[in-house]
């Protein structure tokens, strides 16, 4: 078969062009890890700050809003990733400064919706079992678990 693209490294998919290979899939796995650690450790930080306006709130509620604890890191979590990822840059603050981006394979842009399901997927999936994360070292996509399961593909956006 043919492949009339410009894109050398590309692969031919399913019978067409497929998008998501070559060039802007180098070097996705490394940085997805540090994207990760970077956006976690913005995410904690996140959480610190509202740790003061939570504490104030449950003692004008009279220890209610103190119930907040226990779940605040995830909300914290979910909110940053859903604005971020389902955002115009289609990128967390970690994965913009790696240079990556997720993108649909339908092409739509990733809503706030999915991006959410994508994280709670991560965090649901790599928790009860770990090794999934090895599932990128044999996929040609670099895709982890949500990824395969959402449609979509982490890709470089510097190229």
């Amino acid at each position: 078969m043919t492949n009339y693209s410009n894109d050398t490294d590309a692969i031919v998919r399913d019978g067409g062009y497929d998008a998501f290979a070559g060039h802007r899939l180098d070097g996705v796995r490394t940085r997805r890890v540090l994207a990760f650690l970077i956006d976690y450790a913005l995410v904690g930080i996140f959480w610190l700050l509202a740790l003061i306006p939570v504490f104030f709130l449950g003692i004008l509620t009279l220890g209610l809003a103190w119930l907040l604890y226990p779940v605040l890191g995830i909300v914290i979590a979910v909110l940053y990733v859903g604005a971020t990822m389902g955002g115009p840059n289609q990128a967390t603050w970690g994965m913009a400064f790696f240079s990556l981006r997720i993108e649909r394979e339908d092409g739509f842009p990733v809503d706030f919706i999915t991006a959410v399901v994508h994280a709670v997927t991560f965090w649901v999936a790599h928790a009860a079992f770990a090794p999934l994360l090895l599932i990128s070292l044999f996929n040609s996509r670099k895709q982890l678990v949500q990824d395969l399961l959402l449609g979509t593909v982490i890709v470089r956006s510097d190229r």
